[in-house]
């Protein structure tokens, strides 16, 4: 699965740099600068985005013990947006590293809630655990929406509540990087997260500190979802389907599929971001609302297909 996705996410990248309105042909004069300054950067945070996504996602099902479960729907990147809209009001003119501290603080606490909010749940009744988190992160979006409405902001509550990268230019996308790195930071801690997602007990009877491995996932989820939306807007359904579909083909252990699960999360972006950038071209539609059709699609073909399979 992962050479072929990657060869998959390889063909698509090239398809990426060469689709748009300007044409790229070798005699025109500004092709290299758009290729530098608009094609490629959009690229690299289509990619840094659908892999990030579908990691934090995947950190978080093992945090919350429950497949049906990802950041854009349980409230961290209403969270981060509301962070965000906290430091508009408040201080409009903060650097842009004061926002990123404020939304990813919000995010924290709104995930945190949702682990003792979840943990109050039966656990003969798994279902309850996403339907849970969905009322949680609507209640969270309600409280920015009506916010942004009093406000008047609710068009610029739009541009974090509905992801896409047309705006994507040289200089505003850098701080994908930093989610990059924080997916790697994932990808070192992967057995702590596989023994955490056996459970309180089970991990500490393991000798592992379960405590202070929540605290690094939450972090991960956290910091993750509020550069995204910070950056992007927020993107649904990478961190459900992505990492369900590796499951499915790889197995439960976190080291072995965190690979699969970056790489097939950025594929997974990627191809909604060409298909909105074609389907009405020269017009774009945004790769929110693409993922929001695909990943639904896709969700519901999971729920009605085979159990993963034990890693």
């Amino acid at each position: 699965m992962t050479w072929g996705t990657a060869a998959l996410l390889a063909v698509l990248a090239v398809a990426s740099l060469l689709t748009g309105v300007i044409d790229l042909a070798p005699g025109n004069p500004g092709a290299w600068g758009v290729l530098l300054v608009s094609r490629l950067p959009r690229t690299l945070a289509v990619i840094l985005t659908g892999a990030s996504m579908a990691v934090a996602g995947l950190v978080m099902q093992m945090l919350v013990r429950n497949r049906y479960v990802e950041p854009t729907t349980s409230g961290t990147g209403q969270g981060a947006a509301l962070g965000i809209l906290l430091v508009t009001l408040f201080w409009s003119d903060a650097p842009i590293l004061a926002q990123m501290a404020a939304a990813s603080l919000c995010a924290l606490l709104a995930t945190g809630g949702l682990l003792l909010v979840v943990r109050r749940l039966p656990p003969t009744q798994p279902l309850l655990v996403p339907m849970v988190a969905l009322v949680y992160g609507s209640v969270i979006g309600a409280v920015v929406v009506f916010i942004g409405y009093q406000l008047d902001l609710l068009q610029y509550v739009e541009v974090w509540t509905n992801g896409e990268f047309s705006g994507v230019i040289l200089g505003r996308y850098e701080l994908l990087w930093a989610s990059g790195a924080v997916a790697v930071a994932a990808y070192l801690a992967a057995d702590r997260f596989t023994i955490a997602g056996l459970g309180r007990e089970a991990s500490v009877s393991l000798g592992l500190d379960y405590g202070r491995v929540v605290l690094l996932g939450l972090l991960i989820v956290s910091v993750v979802s509020a550069l995204t939306v910070a950056t992007v807007g927020m993107i649904p359904f990478v961190g459900i389907v992505v990492p369900n579909i590796a499951s499915r083909l790889l197995g439960d252990n976190l080291r072995a599929t965190l690979p699969g699960v970056a790489l097939l999360g950025a594929t997974l972006v990627l191809a909604c971001d060409l298909i909105g950038r074609i389907v009405r071209h020269p017009y774009e539609i945004p790769v929110g609302t693409v993922l929001g059709v695909v990943g639904a699609v896709v969700f519901l073909l999971l729920l009605h297909g085979r159990p993963g399979r034990a890693g």
